[in-house]
């Protein structure tokens, strides 16, 4: 679950923003203002944690980076919970993290590197968060924003300083790594090779015990094994809705209303006529006056133009006041006093002289008020439902805030309350397989996750036609389930485990039998239990490569990273049995000089030996600053953030 968090730290992408931002955890990961936290859940906010150089890590600031750790993972995975963050090792990834962080920081600063004000405020003005509406840097947005995160400016600043610093240690040592082409020619020629050999699997559930285990050790398998029987944190949502049935006394147009919007959209209802034309405009009356008398004739509009050395323009759907503004009412008048199909007399603007044909003309009769009153009345309508809503919605909000409870509002407004069973944070029904969370309430369902127990809301469910009054009625927090309640998934459990160990002894056996010469088949049917068929394997790494984004099974990548003739093992996941895995052939397939996955492998290399480059150095630098950790400030902060006492 956590592959996630560690494959970003190690990608090249993830180093840059591991050590810019790590610091600015700031702004972009809802960070707090470690450096103002006085006290944290009962753990000292002074205490120390770690100290690398001189400088200390306080266990608020892991407490904090660890909280913002953990949003960044539920964003792909919204169920995951503190405790099984902590029981993965996330908590340790995120101390090793801050330590890299310090440890940069400090050596930098100490061999005369620094990110001036100038520098800082640069970066400061690129940030998007503290634009403003014109999209330049706003000194307000700025200011609101950190005070929405609870942050302070030497924070941030401070956080900024040692993002630039890492990037002027990081970016060089790694920037620009290259390897031979005869390494890369190597390492492309593996893609052409070819393994043959054998997978055997022993599943666990061949190996089963007789029997359920005992009292004792089933409470004990449960002791050890407590973070695998972490339940997710759950909660239970009260919540009314209500839309247009709580205002439809209120929405309803009155005559008045109808007649008064009637009156401001007169001019919209009245009879309006438009037209198309094709006009000239020339610089004297007579040649305005010839090139009328010559159309008018019979002559074609467009070739007595051209003739005279002017080109006729096309104006579609003109009114009266279009011609107007654009020429002068004078023109208006000529040119919607002709008949269609007429060219029009010549008359004078400020452009010179203007004669047109009439191409069209489009009238549209004028509408009564008894004839627009329900077009008016539905949009008056829907007006008021909006408007009505948003107000019931803020007034239900002042009453929240003058103390009154969900139940007492939804009763004066008659509105029904739900209950939601109890539902995880990723909209599943908890307990069920594949049911989730009511449609209606889903949209609030992040709020509500973020709530404190019996303090209402207020949420749009549906963009202007609901809203939501709800609270969190009941939260379950995320932990161990009781044994009791669980007692046959922990015994199903001890059974894997304990298959698991017997497999694994099979797996030795059947190792040892290869070894001395029997083949896959025979040492699998060797054994007293009855095993699936061995998996013959002919493949190529081409024929891995092809799986795309494909994930390639654990046995499969381990024959392909064996030594020819030899054998090994492998545990499956969850206690399901273990692999045993036989190479007997690899061969090297032809390659040519020219190649492309050569260049491939060159540019791929490069960016691995950078990055290596770049671990290398930050280890270096810990042990040069000196890194020590306070094991029991980490235990209270794991304890504070797992809810423990």
């Amino acid at each position: 679950m956590l592959q996630f968090f560690r494959s970003f730290f190690k990608s090249k992408i993830g180093l840059a923003i591991t050590f810019v931002f790590l610091g600015l955890i700031a702004f972009a990961f809802a960070s707090s203002d470690v450096a103002n936290t006085g006290m944290f859940g009962g753990v000292a906010g002074g205490e120390r944690v770690a100290v690398v150089g001189d400088e200390r890590i306080d266990s608020a600031e892991l407490a904090q980076s660890a909280s913002t750790a953990l949003d960044r993972l539920r964003q792909e995975d919204p169920a995951l919970s503190m405790p099984a963050f902590i029981a993965q090792g996330g908590l340790e990834e995120v101390l090793d993290q801050l330590i890299a962080r310090y440890s940069i920081s400090t050596y930098a600063q100490q061999f005369g590197l620094r990110a001036g004000d100038n520098l800082i405020n640069s970066e400061i003005r690129q940030i998007g968060a503290f634009r403003g509406p014109d999209g330049n840097f706003s000194a307000d947005a700025y200011n609101q924003a950190l005070a929405a995160q609870g942050l302070s400016d030497a924070v941030v600043r401070q956080d900024i300083g040692s993002g630039l610093l890492a990037q002027q240690m990081l970016i060089p040592a790694s920037f620009g790594a290259t390897i031979p082409r005869s390494l890369a020619s190597r390492y492309a020629r593996l893609f052409k090779e070819r393994r043959e050999g054998a997978i055997g699997f022993l599943p666990s559930g061949a190996f089963f015990p007789e029997g359920d285990p005992s009292a004792a050790q089933l409470q004990a398998y449960y002791q050890e094994n407590r973070g695998d029987f972490i339940r997710p944190e759950r909660r239970v949502i009260r919540y009314a809705l209500f839309g247009e049935d709580a205002i439809a006394d209120a929405i309803a147009p009155t005559d008045a209303e109808i007649a008064a919007r009637y009156q401001e959209n007169r001019a919209q209802y009245a009879a309006s006529e438009t037209r198309s034309f094709t006009q000239l405009i020339v610089p004297t009356q007579a040649a305005a006056q010839s090139i009328r008398q010559r159309v008018s004739g019979g002559a074609s509009f467009e070739a007595v133009a051209q003739e005279a050395g002017f080109r006729a323009s096309e104006l579609e759907e003109q009114s009266r006041s279009d011609i107007a503004d654009d020429a002068s009412p004078a023109v208006a008048q000529a040119y919607f006093g002709a008949a269609r199909g007429a060219i029009t007399e010549p008359t004078r603007s400020a452009l010179g002289w203007h004669v047109a044909r009439v191409d069209a003309v489009d009238t549209v009769q004028g509408r009564s008020l008894a004839q627009v009153r329900d077009e008016l009345a539905a949009a008056i309508r829907e007006e008021k439902r909006v408007r009505a809503l948003v107000d019931l919605a803020a007034q239900i909000e002042e009453r929240i805030d003058d103390g009154e409870t969900l139940t007492a509002i939804a009763q004066d407004l008659d509105l029904e309350v739900r209950s939601t069973r109890p539902v995880t944070a990723d909209g599943g029904i908890y307990g069920t397989q594949g049911e989730t969370i009511a449609e209606e309430i889903a949209p609030v369902l992040a709020t509500a996750f973020q709530m404190e127990e019996s303090e209402p809301q207020v949420g749009e469910v549906a963009r202007g036609e609901t809203f939501a009054l709800f609270e969190t009625a009941e939260v379950t927090a995320s932990a161990a389930a009781p044994l009791a309640e669980i007692r046959e998934d922990v015994i199903t459990s001890w059974k894997l485990a304990q298959g698991s160990q017997a497999a694994r002894a099979a797996a030795d056996r059947i190792l040892a039998r290869l070894r001395g010469g029997a083949t896959m088949a025979a040492a699998l049917a060797a054994e007293d239990v009855a095993l699936p068929a061995a998996e013959q394997i002919a493949l190529t790494r081409e024929d891995l490569a092809r799986r795309g984004d494909q994930r390639i099974p654990p046995p499969l990548a381990l024959l392909f990273s064996m030594a020819q003739g030899t054998s090994k093992r492998l545990e499956a996941t969850n206690d399901l049995g273990w692999f045993v895995v036989d190479l007997d052939a690899i061969e090297l397939g032809e390659m040519a000089s020219d190649d492309p996955l050569i260049a491939q492998a060159q540019s791929q290399l490069g960016d691995t030996v950078g990055q290596e480059y770049a671990d290398q150095l930050v280890i270096a630098m810990r042990e040069t600053m000196g890194v020590e950790r306070n094991q029991a400030a980490i235990d209270a902060v794991s304890r504070q953030l797992t809810g423990e006492r």
